[in-house]
């Protein structure tokens, strides 16, 4: 952030909180480097937009977080961009006031944006379908070799468990039950949870295990469940472009949105919020709310299919 004339007593204070704030996420919350310099940018923007005020961090007012929001709103900012941002001061000023250095948390009563109206985007359950069909096939060549039967077996877990690429990653040999059909997945802030597997999943899993990850491991203990061609644990950054390619021409297939479709498609099958927060590894039930518009839509078919007057029938 900007240091200018007298305001750098006040920026060094807004600079040394943000530190303090960012190395408690890392050390004590467990915080990947990605989402802790995420939420220093946050806070520096924060700072910024304070210093036009003459205002610091440890003073700000629900009327500089209100005017934070109009500024982002005015600028464009999507709406679901500035309900993060909002989080990130909601926890910055939670920490602050338990810690006891502040007396008001100035996010209070700060509404906000309505960003669950904006569905993510979800693949059709044909275009998954058909993406497994193709690696599947694959997987079951006489002539798979071990690359074939991980790539499948990892789009699998992405779509049949809903887990965050980072998660998939993660994954060690011993965190996979396949006797119990399920895996346990460490997700943000290392918060462990249990995530049930389908039978598909299962079956790639089982032959990934058996005959692809042996063909994979060059010597040395790698307890890392999926593996490079060089015996190597996998980047987040490979499995994104792996994902890309499996998908159709033409198509934009992520990790992320796979994640959502599973989420999605069960929701549309009857699945609750609740449920789905837990599979997903959500902290909050306000996360998982962007599937809210799924879940009427689903109510609203179900209504007019078997309410006595959910729809017009024809005489006969």
């Amino acid at each position: 952030m900007k240091v200018v004339g007298t305001d750098a007593g006040q920026a060094t204070s807004s600079n040394r909180l943000v530190r303090e704030y960012v190395g408690y996420l890392r050390v004590e919350k467990g915080m990947r480097p990605a989402t802790c310099e995420a939420y220093r940018t946050d806070l520096e923007q924060f700072a910024e937009h304070l210093e036009k005020r003459n205002g610091v961090l440890g003073k700000a007012t629900q009327q500089d977080v209100r005017a934070l929001m109009e500024e982002l709103r005015s600028n464009r900012v999507e709406s679901r961009s500035i309900a993060r941002k909002l989080s990130c001061l909601r926890g910055f000023y939670r920490w602050l006031l338990l810690d006891k250095r502040i007396a008001h948390d100035p996010t209070v009563n700060v509404e906000t944006p309505a960003s669950w109206k904006i569905l993510p985007k979800s693949l059709a359950v044909e275009e998954v379908s058909g993406m497994l069909e193709r690696t599947g096939a694959a997987a079951h060549a006489a002539d798979a070799d071990g690359l074939a039967l991980r790539d499948h077996a990892i789009l699998e877990l992405l779509y049949g468990g809903g887990l965050r690429v980072g998660e998939i990653v993660a994954l060690r040999q011993e965190d996979v039950q396949l006797d119990l059909a399920r895996a346990q997945v460490r997700g943000k802030g290392d918060k462990e949870r249990i995530v049930p597997l389908g039978r598909s999943a299962v079956e790639a899993l089982e032959q990934y295990l058996q005959r692809g990850r042996p063909e994979l491991v060059r010597g040395g203990l790698v307890r890392e469940l999926f593996l490079s061609v060089r015996g190597r644990p996998l980047t987040r950054q490979w499995v994104w472009e792996m994902v890309r390619s499996a998908g159709a021409y033409g198509s934009k297939v992520s990790p992320h949105k796979l994640r959502h479709s599973c989420a999605t498609h069960m929701v549309e099958r009857g699945a609750d919020l609740r449920t789905v927060q837990t599979l997903l590894g959500h902290a909050d039930i306000a996360t998982t709310q962007v599937y809210t518009h799924v879940a009427l839509g689903h109510l609203k078919q179900v209504h007019r299919l078997h309410h006595p007057r959910g729809r017009k029938r024809v005489a006969g």
